[in-house]
């Protein structure tokens, strides 16, 4: 059967939507079936029906797969600025000038795959004022959030990794930046996350989204 099939070969080419629809799925896989992991990664990654994959040739499958798994053998970085829909988004420019409702959020979801959208919904927002490499991005809105989960992949991963290596620093820049009047707000919030720490949670989640993803933590 000949199939035309529109392969990714950089994870620009991949939304954060279809990497959650893949974590999903992946999670109820039986780990010894490398036939039913193959047939969702070129089904989900490729976006073509599974009756299609399944007409076609072993081999080619395998080829697909093996061009999809090395998208994720590389650096990331973490990219400022990209351009989504004709609307350009732009990180957070001061981490330390979030607010606590921001904080929350970010704390919350980063290392929750079903969520990650709305973690990524506090991080990158659409620019409204540029000059040069500054700008300035629109006021945070939870309710937008579902507009992140077509994001690209290489976006999300650079912005995980950023935050894999800042690791618990996080905590002491909200605390300073939140001042008195919050602080005992943010001690209750790491208190309330599993463990009695939310950062150190969501960081054991970043390493094992990373994990599976086969993405070196140095």
């Amino acid at each position: 059967m000949k199939v035309n099939l529109r392969i990714p070969t950089t994870l620009n080419d991949v939304t954060l939507k279809q990497y959650q629809e893949f974590s999903k799925l992946e999670s109820k896989l039986d780990e010894t079936n490398d036939a039913a992991i193959q047939l969702k990664i070129v089904e989900i990654f490729c976006n073509v029906p599974e009756i299609v994959v399944r007409n076609m040739k072993a081999t080619d499958i395998a080829e697909v797969c093996e061009i999809i798994n090395g998208m994720f053998d590389v650096q990331h970085q973490l990219i400022n600025r990209f351009t989504l829909n004709g609307v350009e988004y732009g990180f957070i420019p001061e981490l330390d000038d979030m607010s606590f409702g921001e904080y929350m959020d970010l704390d919350t979801f980063i290392g929750d795959n079903d969520n990650l959208h709305r973690a990524l919904n506090v991080l990158f927002r659409p620019i409204e004022h540029k000059r040069g490499n500054r700008y300035k991005i629109k006021e945070y809105n939870p309710d937008t959030s579902e507009e992140a989960k077509e994001f690209p992949l290489d976006v999300v991963l650079g912005a995980i990794i950023f935050f894999y290596n800042l690791g618990k620093d996080l905590s002491m820049v909200m605390l300073n930046s939140l001042g008195k009047k919050n602080e005992k707000a943010l001690a209750q919030h790491l208190l309330s996350q599993p463990n009695g720490d939310g950062l150190t949670h969501s960081m054991e989640s970043l390493t094992e989204i990373l994990q599976n993803l086969k993405i070196s933590l140095n």
